[in-house]
């Protein structure tokens, strides 16, 4: 069946379970409730304003509310059905992951409210992942319709977050440091969750706040590389470059400081360290892995074929965890996101090495939804590819037709959390028993 959950599940030893403890981990370990209340500054002695984007900009928003004793207002945007009631900060819900005008509309509200600012006012900015779909404001003369087409392409290319990126900075009249700029000469405190490999500041979000350091020429050759059939529009915008994002050393964000809330890497340290209390031992590949997702699972069916198992040596079982973003280049008209086809993918893998015994994996992204469905991922158990087999279903049809959600949504064995109000990720773990 599918297995709906809420975030304070308690962790038993049934494998399932004990695997949904893991993520459950690694998403507490983002919560904004739990890191923001220490981070925030004093009050200035001129305004404050809220400004953010991103799947955990609302909980982020409504916990510097509740810590907030003086004046506040402002603006932030996250996905639709992500949203949280605030007081004095405004919440939008937009389109995610392709842009849409509600998004654009409130972009272009958030650069009017911070124009204007003087020196002893102070902007609280909060974003995370999922604020690049969220905060789009086409640069002068590109229409949201042809900013669409280019998310759409890029999305479906392979291209990972750091090239997607690149692009979307140069298409922007906010991201990319733009809205920071705007800012000036207020002080500006960006606070991120991180859900990119590396955590790079510049990459969250695009990074409204943060200087840029790529440039028109980077976004050109990834639209080249990934052979992009670019709208006439934005194809002229990009070789004109006519409006370059603000670099390190622009003096406009001088003013600015960072902190980094939450990463992927201590994100899934906290899911080790409940492994651990559940007395199994973690192996930990990295929360920063890359690729696309139905090779990064044939390398780890491999290592899970060549790790020794431990059942009845007195050793606690392995389990393997890793983290990071995986991509999917898609060619068939099926449904699925990047964690169900890794462990579609997986599963087939395990099978053909004779491996599947004993192996119970779970993959899910840290925000509640895996692509564009509703679940955050999928549980693969020792007996799903016979289970598919017995009811008729071809694996392999459904990994050729990008369909992984619609195979597990077959076997009842798609996880639906609804929105964390975070991110940092996707979450992978598959349990030796």
């Amino acid at each position: 069946m599918i297995v709906e959950t809420s975030l304070d599940i308690i962790v038993p030893h049934d494998p399932r379970e004990l695997l949904l403890g893991l993520f459950h981990a690694m998403v507490e370990a983002a919560n904004p409730a739990r890191l923001l209340p220490s981070r925030l500054p004093d009050p200035p002695r001129g305004r404050t304003l809220v400004i953010g984007a991103g799947k955990a900009a609302a909980a982020m928003a409504k916990t510097v509310e509740e810590q907030w004793a003086a004046a506040l207002s402002g603006l932030v945007v996250t996905r639709y059905g992500h949203g949280l009631p605030c007081e004095r900060v405004e919440v939008v819900e937009a389109g995610h992951p392709f842009p849409d005008a509600v998004g654009a509309d409130a972009a272009a509200r958030m650069l009017d409210l911070v124009r204007g600012l003087s020196a002893g006012d102070l902007v609280l900015a909060l974003f995370s992942g999922g604020g690049s779909a969220l905060l789009t404001l086409p640069a002068p003369g590109l229409p949201i319709t042809d900013l669409q087409e280019v998310n759409r392409q890029l999305l479906l290319s392979g291209a990972t977050i750091g090239d997607i990126n690149c692009v979307r900075k140069h298409l922007s009249a906010i991201a990319g440091g733009r809205l920071g700029a705007a800012c000036y000469p207020a002080s500006v405190i960006t606070f991120l969750i991180s859900d990119v490999p590396g955590d790079d500041p510049a990459v969250i979000a695009s990074g409204p706040t943060v200087a840029d350091p790529t440039t028109f020429a980077h976004a050109r050759a990834v639209a080249d590389h990934h052979r992009l059939r670019l709208p006439e529009t934005v194809r002229r915008h990009l070789e004109e470059a006519a409006d370059e994002t603000p670099k390190p050393g622009d003096p406009r964000l001088a003013n600015g400081e960072t902190v980094m809330l939450a990463t992927p890497g201590e994100a899934l340290e906290a899911a080790a360290a409940r492994a651990r209390a559940a007395g199994l031992e973690p192996i930990v590949l990295g929360a920063d892995l890359q690729g696309e997702s139905r090779r990064l699972a044939t390398t780890h069916a491999e290592l899970i074929r060549t790790t020794p198992r431990r059942r009845g040596t007195g050793s606690p079982p392995a389990v393997l965890l890793s983290g990071g973003e995986t991509t999917v280049t898609v060619g068939g008209e099926g449904r699925g996101g990047r964690n169900t086809e890794y462990l579609l993918a997986l599963g087939l893998a395990l099978e053909t090495a004779g491996a599947a015994q004993g192996v119970f994996a779970l993959a899910a992204d840290t925000d509640g939804i895996d692509g564009t469905e509703d679940n955050a991922g999928a549980f693969l158990s020792p007996d799903s590819l016979r289970r598919a087999t017995a009811a008729g279903l071809d694996p392999r049809s459904f990994l050729d037709a990008n369909d992984s959600h619609g195979f597990f949504r077959k076997l009842d064995d798609l996880l639906v959390t609804g929105p964390t109000r975070t991110n940092v990720n996707d979450f992978r773990a598959a349990l030796l028993s």
